[in-house]
């Protein structure tokens, strides 16, 4: 089982100094990664930003999540994630997907295929980019990419390439964030979700770090009442809200005791939040960090 580790998902900040503050202060906390998503919005460039973000620090990881597959070509993109894992000491966590805001898309005009189109394009691309970062190099025909003899340089600091990021969400299939959304939240969801990637990863099933991204985190003494109130905001009952795994309510001690039976029961161990709940995880972090 593999001991709790804690991230935290910023978009940017109001200037350069505040980013390397958030960063310091991610690191200060305890967390051990600070991530950036990749959406078209009002956000910063993931890429540059978790650069800098790891210049301003000494052991903090950084991290994708999660980069969509239809903005970078793989070529490219292997040869910027293998830099960033050279420049950052083996301290990059690549998180990649197929694309899922629609809005991102409606923006740039980029056409937004089928999901088991843009799933069957995000393997494609990762094969190219493993054996650029295994092999040195990468000569694949598929049906979306054909690439000759690309070259895989720089070599990355990490054996193989920088960690792929195992992340398990709600289903984003309606492309906005919605009802739907939280109807796929209840936990037999998230149940299904991580038998399929056990099944997935085959004889690695035991290697793998599964991570859960929460959407909302109170740290408060009347975790009853608030699941009463919260529940029927996502259409769930309070007893499926609590179970879900995107919510984390209650005390210190009542949350740190949820994460255990979480891992237990689930096998996540690696937990994300957002920058508004970074000090309320704080005792949280403090109690199971490393454990």
């Amino acid at each position: 089982m593999s001991g709790f580790r804690f991230a935290l998902q910023a978009s940017g900040a109001a200037s350069p100094g505040a980013w390397r503050d958030l960063a310091r202060k991610t690191e200060d906390l305890g967390y051990s990664t600070l991530y950036v998503p990749d959406h078209l919005d009002d956000q910063w460039a993931p890429m540059v930003a978790v650069t800098v973000a790891a210049e301003a620090t000494t052991t903090l990881r950084v991290g994708t999540l999660v980069l969509d597959n239809d903005f970078r070509h793989p070529v490219v993109l292997a040869k910027e994630a293998a830099t960033l894992d050279v420049v950052t000491g083996g301290r990059f966590e690549f998180g990649i997907g197929a694309g899922w805001l629609r809005a991102d898309y409606e923006q740039s005009g980029i056409r937004m295929d089928q999901p088991a189109v843009r799933v069957a394009r995000l393997a494609e691309s990762l094969a190219i980019m493993r054996a650029m970062w295994r092999d040195g190099n990468a000569t694949f025909e598929g049906e979306h990419y054909c690439v000759t003899a690309a070259l895989g340089a720089p070599a990355p600091f990490t054996p193989g390439g920088p960690p792929l990021v195992v992340s398990v969400v709600p289903s984003l299939s309606a492309g906005y964030i919605g009802p739907e959304v939280a109807a796929e939240a209840v936990v037999e969801k998230y149940t299904e979700r991580v038998r399929w990637a056990r099944e997935a990863a085959g004889a690695r099933a035991a290697d793998l770090e599964l991570q859960c991204w929460t959407v909302t985190v109170q740290v408060v003494p009347n975790a009853s009442e608030v699941f009463e109130s919260t529940a029927p905001l996502f259409g769930l009952t309070p007893d499926q809200l609590r179970a879900a795994p995107v919510a984390l309510i209650g005390e210190a001690g009542e949350i740190v005791e949820t994460l255990r039976k979480r891992r237990e029961e689930l096998g996540f161990s690696y937990v994300v939040v957002h920058e508004a709940e970074m000090d309320a995880l704080a005792p949280v972090i403090a109690e199971l960090a490393g454990t």
